[in-house]
């Protein structure tokens, strides 16, 4: 599978900007959404190759999100990659419990992301 849109899925403005500039930089389409509403406006309007999730949004959380995408036949095929400021092994677990391919800790690490994707491409 070749990856070239990229959704990225954040509350923070500031990190929107920093993954989106890094994806561009490496050639990817970038979309983003600030919460779970605007990313299911986003699918309903496109279909990305990966998904770049946050955890911690206001109403559905990125757990949340990810087990409804990963749940519904129309997006279960969109690898999602958790990105998230919560670094506990149970929070890995249950994040690739909800769906999650892998999972990454910010602050974003450009190589460690590119490695990541290259890995499911």
């Amino acid at each position: 599978m070749s990856i070239r849109n990229v959704l990225v899925v954040d509350d923070s403005k500031t990190e929107l900007m920093y993954v989106s500039e890094i994806l561009k930089k490496a050639g990817f389409l970038v979309s983003t959404a600030e919460n779970a509403e605007a990313a299911k406006s986003r699918l309903e309007q496109s279909v990305p190759d990966l998904i770049l999730m946050d955890v911690v949004m206001p109403g559905q959380n990125g757990f949340q999100l990810t087990r409804a995408l990963s749940r519904d036949p129309r997006y279960a095929n969109i690898p999602i990659i958790m990105c998230t400021s919560k670094n506990q092994e149970t929070d890995r677990v249950w994040g690739m419990r909800q769906g999650a391919k892998d999972y990454i800790t910010k602050p974003v690490n450009q190589v460690e992301l590119m490695g990541k994707i290259k890995a499911l491409g």
